[in-house]
């Protein structure tokens, strides 16, 4: 008897007071509305086609050349071409990172958000310089999205200045203490190629992720996944300083963000559902410190499921591609061509398209 009450207040002790990464920071999560309306549940998105699926793992961004080839970021820090959709799978580049976000430059260099490297620029040929690692003094450990605007400037988040990438076990491992924890240590920040300076555009995000600069190049849309929505930060123009929310109390937490074929829409992917449970703790920072403690199985975690939607500009949704069941599980994002929608995936094996409707 006596061991077994021994046994019970180490393990209470355990869990009341065993160091933990995360300092909770109390807050109150919308009111979840779930699969309705914009957002009706539907299986359009179960019917993907993927390949490759023992050459391309965790695909989170994709883009095109001029030449019509797919470039891809993988988890293993390779960037992977695809001349077409069944061609052997070549390896670009190799970061030695966690490549995230991508966009090409109009001089032909690709432009990298690499997690574990920073800001990076990749030649036609391969050969990789870090733009920027650091801005005012501090690290930039989690370089994630990225976009640039027609002056050369070029936009992308550090989804959190605390929770480093590399340092926390990785992607996955760093985001869901970031999010777990709610500190605002999210940010999109601006480098520009002709002085060599960054810059914070905006701090205090709740896990800063997509970005997309809008057509008009006034405003750059900036995801908060944490807080389940889509800001829309002014940086140039009468309304520049300004920040408003495009589109929010979205269903899922919201990954990337990219520009549309026509210019002026976006697509975005969510990548799982919200969590109840992770709703509930939000206004209670010490039950967030338990649950930290549990055995990781017991966390909240991203749950297999498909869904991207389309908005405009103003955060009206267009579209709305689900997969209720995931076949093609945690959609980060879309690349749309004039024949296809590739979906992203954060964890996904293979590259995944749906012909355009």
């Amino acid at each position: 008897m006596r061991t077994t009450i021994l046994i019970i207040m180490a393990v209470l002790g355990y869990l009341l007071f065993w160091p933990v990464a995360v300092t909770p920071v109390a807050w109150q999560a919308p009111i979840n509305n779930g699969y309705v309306g914009d957002f009706i549940v539907n299986q359009r998105l179960a019917t993907v086609e993927v390949n490759h699926y023992d050459s391309i793992h965790g695909a989170e961004d994709m883009v095109i050349d001029t030449a019509g080839r797919l470039y891809l970021s993988n988890h293993d820090g390779r960037i992977l071409r695809l001349s077409d959709w069944h061609a052997e799978v070549e390896t670009f580049a190799d970061t030695g990172g966690r490549p995230l976000g991508m966009e090409f430059s109009a001089s032909g260099e690709l432009i990298v958000a690499d997690a574990y490297k920073g800001l990076l620029s990749i030649t036609p040929d391969g050969s990789i310089t870090v733009l920027t690692d650091s801005v005012n003094g501090e690290i930039i450990g989690y370089a994630d999205d990225v976009d640039i605007a027609a002056d050369g400037r070029i936009y992308f988040s550090d989804a959190s200045s605390k929770f480093a990438a590399a340092a926390n076990g990785g992607t996955y491992a760093a985001s869901l203490l970031d999010i777990m924890e709610h500190g605002g240590h999210g940010r999109l920040l601006r480098y520009d190629p002709r002085t060599g300076h960054t810059e914070v555009v905006l701090a205090g995000l709740e896990f800063a992720n997509g970005v997309a600069i809008s057509a008009d190049q006034q405003s750059v849309l900036v995801v908060e996944t944490a807080l389940y929505r889509v800001l829309r930060v002014y940086v140039d123009g009468a309304r520049e300083g300004v920040v408003e929310v495009a589109i929010d109390n979205l269903p899922g937490f919201p990954d990337n963000i990219n520009r549309a074929l026509d210019g002026d829409d976006f697509w975005l992917g969510l990548v799982s559902p919200r969590d109840a449970n992770l709703d509930a703790l939000a206004p209670y920072p010490w039950l967030r410190k338990l649950v930290q403690r549990l055995p990781s199985g017991m966390r909240p975690k991203a749950r297999n499921y498909g869904h991207v939607v389309k908005i405009n500009a103003a955060g009206t949704v267009l579209q709305n591609l689900q997969d209720p069941n995931g076949s093609y599980p945690q959609t980060t994002g879309v690349l749309e061509t004039a024949d296809y929608w590739y979906i992203s995936s954060l964890s996904a094996a293979g590259i995944a398209r749906l012909p355009r409707q």
